[in-house]
């Protein structure tokens, strides 16, 4: 028996025991007649101590050998410990070491294994097996779990069945870049590495399987971010003979679940927005609404004057920064600045102080008079001391650079609290979206989606108008989750792939066994898929997924642990069919 107890769970209860446990040496205290070493396992740290009074000469030795990440087991008695640490659950007592077994030496570490560590991320993420021993990394990874479980509880209560669906499926044009895995038995042909389960899900339904869920994993092969990675996690999910509003409350409840269980908060409304709504209101189809500052579009009050900037503009538009009246004009440049980054793309800010007598005072006060400041506060819905800031040019592009700065704007002000959860449904979305560069529409989420009720005659003389049956829920200014009712029969799903682009040969040949399904008997069915790593994320405080995942990618999309991507054998390229022109470093 390697261990009796765990690091984290002796107290002064168990006084006059005897324990065995077992770990890695977090530091040791070496005073000659006295040594103390901390020893620390998943569950917490138990302080051990030898001495030259009760401890044999021999293992004085052996503990004087002890160094920091040692693998040891030790028997001994519980004691009470004379100085008391009231930070440790274990802080009253600590073991009077009688054996003591060094089970494996260590190196030192690269870096310190301490909460607060002197490794940087690139060096911590090429040791992570080591990372992973500090509570920062090993907390999140519990915490994921506990997620989980609660995920698993729920859907399992509420009659859902997990199912796994494979992983070697066919790749398809549609959506983000696939990985792709050679076939070695099927020579000049590729598997691809599923971006979703969403054929196989409606094939569940299909099959009869109404309830379906899965945690499961999906690959992109896309440009990453703080956010992304090219595997993450899903929480997938499917329903038969349901429509939206049966699939937004049981995920609603899945919600409120979950933050209750995790967060031990309590949320009652999920408001609904439109898509339309959204952009209108807050510039992007994820909106935080845990604060205001909502847009206040301005054209009928800003564009009557001669200032050409604005006359020229599709789009005016402003938001009201509670308290920035206070700015001084080197805090308002440095704003400005700001949103001329590269990362916005303003070309500039107008703005317009609400002073707290009730006065304004503009950078266009040559083009303005306080009558039009007046209504630029109407819209915004600034008070008195508030700043108003104000954007303009395409609308899609001033939409996006007002969106960044009320973001910005909203952190400086410690408005985005960790604590607070404030969760959105995005409705109606558009069901087609124009791409400039291929000249077409595509599907705004995947062609399963289903269009809403009455709209499909639409798609023949109005695609753009056309509504999708689909929604978004939207978590403190993250989208946590998406899904659509879908096109169960085959008719519409033809049609479907008609107005995207495919021809009949290429629909049949990419989903044609899907729609050969639709023949027998499809019911109706819908879904939604939310991702895990970003939930547990947004659940634990943080919107970084990366430190919530065990062995995370990089932003090149490396695993600089184990060093992948890598190249392979010449051989195994020949088995696989695979002709890979070699170039110099």
């Amino acid at each position: 028996m390697y261990r009796s107890h765990t690091n984290g769970e002796l107290t002064s209860e168990h006084i006059n025991q005897e324990v065995i446990l077992s770990g890695w040496v977090q530091k040791v205290r070496d005073k000659g007649f006295m040594i103390w070493a901390d020893l620390r396992d998943r569950y917490g740290i138990t302080q051990l101590i030898f001495d030259e009074e009760r401890t044999p000469a021999v293992m004085m030795e052996d503990a004087k050998k002890l160094g920091r990440e040692f693998v040891v087991q030790v028997k001994g008695t519980v004691i009470e410990r004379e100085s008391k640490n009231p930070n440790l659950p274990t802080g009253d007592i600590e073991i009077l070491v009688k054996e003591l077994t060094i089970l494996n030496e260590a190196k030192t570490p690269p870096f310190t294994i301490e909460d607060e560590t002197d490794g940087g991320e690139d060096l911590r993420m090429k040791y992570r097996y080591l990372d992973i021993r500090r509570n920062p990394v090993k907390n999140k990874l519990i915490f994921r779990h506990k997620v989980a479980m609660e995920v698993r509880n729920f859907l399992s209560t509420e009659g859902f069945i997990e199912v796994e669906t494979p992983y070697l499926i066919k790749s398809t044009p549609e959506g983000a870049r696939d990985f792709v895995v050679p076939s070695r038995m099927n020579g000049g042909q590729f598997y691809a590495l599923p971006q979703s389960p969403q054929t196989f899900k409606q094939l569940l339904m299909v099959g009869g399987m109404d309830k379906y869920f899965q945690i499961v994993k999906c690959f992109r092969d896309e440009d990453l971010r703080a956010d992304r990675q090219p595997e993450f996690t899903q929480i997938d999910c499917e329903m038969a003979f349901v429509d939206q509003e049966d699939i937004l409350n049981i995920f609603e409840d899945l919600t409120r679940h979950l933050l209750q269980k995790i967060n031990n908060v309590s949320v009652d409304k999920f408001p609904r927005m439109t898509y339309d709504d959204a952009l209108r209101l807050y510039g992007n189809d994820k909106p935080d609404i845990r604060f205001g500052m909502e847009f206040g579009e301005l054209n009928e009050v800003a564009q009557h004057k001669e200032f050409k900037v604005f006359n020229d503009a599709e789009l005016v538009v402003g938001i009201a920064v509670p308290g920035g009246a206070s700015y001084s004009r080197k805090e308002i440049d440095k704003l400005i600045n700001w949103v001329k980054r590269p990362q916005v793309g303003a070309l500039g800010m107008v703005y317009a102080k609400y002073n707290e007598d009730g006065s304004f005072k503009s950078s266009v006060d040559k083009f303005y008079d306080e009558e039009d400041l007046k209504q630029w506060a109407e819209k915004t819905k600034a008070q008195p001391g508030d700043l108003i800031c104000v954007l303009s040019g395409d609308t899609n592009k001033v939409r996006a650079q007002l969106s960044a700065l009320r973001m910005e704007m909203a952190e400086r002000l410690g408005l985005r609290k960790a604590n607070e959860f404030a969760p959105l449904w995005v409705v109606d979305f558009p069901l087609l979206e124009w791409d400039e560069e291929t000249e077409r529409y595509h599907a705004m989420h995947h062609p399963f989606t289903s269009p809403k009720p009455g709209q499909i005659p639409l798609l023949a003389t109005n695609p753009a108008a056309v509504k999708a049956n689909a929604y978004d829920l939207v978590l403190n200014g993250n989208e946590i989750g998406g899904g659509s009712i879908r096109i169960h029969d085959k008719a519409t799903q033809a049609q479907m792939f008609e107005y995207l682009g495919f021809t009949e040969e290429e629909a049949k040949a990419q989903f044609g066994f899907l729609m050969d399904a639709f023949q027998y008997g499809a019911p109706p069915h819908g879904g939604l898929a939310f991702g895990l790593d970003r939930l547990v994320a947004i659940l634990g405080g943080q919107e970084t997924i990366r430190d919530f995942i065990a062995f995370p990618k990089n932003n090149s999309g490396r695993d600089v642990m184990i060093d992948a991507p890598a190249p392979i054998d010449e051989q195994q390229l020949k088995e696989l069919h695979l002709n890979v022109v070699k170039t110099k470093e």
